[in-house]
């Protein structure tokens, strides 16, 4: 995958966080791409199907080249909202709805193509097989380069993966979230030498107050001040120790947390501190 070592999220960006305008979206893409972050994770139903558009509109407008820059969506998500006449909140992977989520998306994003098409979660109705026929017809169509999911166990990534190839899983990864390091799914993609992606890399540790965000904090005053580096940097740089390679994926909608991310990947956390980090969001000596 020829993606940035940062993956740069959109969701917050429209009505769903900012709610930025155009000129605002622009200098966010603009510091992005200068920060050399090429790579804007979105999904068709952010903002209530209108945060892609939003995207599409401002970079349109932009003068920067569609081949410099790479763009992610995902689908399969029905939720009702007033842009959508859905009835309840499903997953629908038919292959009916997933060209016309791609159609949709490549309109709104105004481009030929995405880079990465990711089924958003998991459904107990999907079939593989007919999933593995739209995927042929999206890639020999030229609408979409290449193939992953979000949100899957290792034996959900297997049951498409066995169909069609696809090239990763994006699940949540944060020091509050750290599941995936032992539920088999890092795994997973080392074995197959694949990369992951991870979202909510902050998990709440900005946003809500426990026992076990107090003993992180405690631990990142010293490593804060131990690497010349922020707390949003140091919880970065947790996630990008893993061998697995892991792309993370930002949330943030301001233009100078994007450069402090940008930073974030000169810290190389000793193995020590790394454990630290771990222990404090246990509360007791790892196991």
């Amino acid at each position: 995958m020829n993606f940035s070592p940062i993956i740069i999220g959109t969701m917050r960006w429209g009505i769903w966080g900012a709610n930025h305008s155009k000129k605002e979206v622009q200098k966010l893409i603009e510091t992005s791409v200068e920060q050399k972050l090429s790579t804007f994770d979105h999904a068709d139903i952010y903002g209530n199907h209108t945060t892609e558009k939003l995207f599409g509109d401002s970079f349109s407008e932009m003068n920067v080249k569609r081949e410099e820059v790479q763009f992610i969506s995902k689908c399969a998500i029905e939720m009702p909202c007033e842009n959508r006449n859905f009835t309840l909140k499903s997953y629908n992977y038919s292959k009916e709805h997933i060209l016309r989520s791609v159609d949709q998306s490549l309109e709104n994003l105004k481009t030929d193509y995405l880079d990465l098409l990711l089924l958003h979660r998991p459904s107990p109705l999907m079939n593989p097989d007919e999933i593995a026929e739209t995927f042929n017809i999206l890639r020999e169509q030229h609408k979409v380069r290449h193939f992953g999911v979000s949100n899957f166990s290792p034996s959900q990534f297997d049951l498409i993966n066995n169909a069609f190839p696809i090239i990763t899983n994006q699940v949540e990864i944060s020091l509050n979230q750290t599941k995936a390091f032992y539920d088999g799914t890092l795994d997973q993609m080392m074995l197959k030498k694949l990369k992951p992606m991870a979202y909510s890399v902050m998990g709440n540790y900005f946003s809500e107050d426990s026992a076990e965000n107090s003993r992180i904090k405690k631990i990142l005053g010293t490593l804060c001040e131990k690497y010349n580096a922020e707390e949003n940097q140091i919880l970065l740089a947790f996630i990008l120790k893993h061998p697995a390679k892991i792309f993370p994926v930002i949330g943030t909608s301001r233009a100078e947390n994007i450069i402090k991310f940008k930073n974030s990947l000169s810290v190389n956390l000793e193995r020590e501190d790394w454990f630290k980090l771990l222990e404090a969001k246990e509360g007791k000596i790892v196991d």
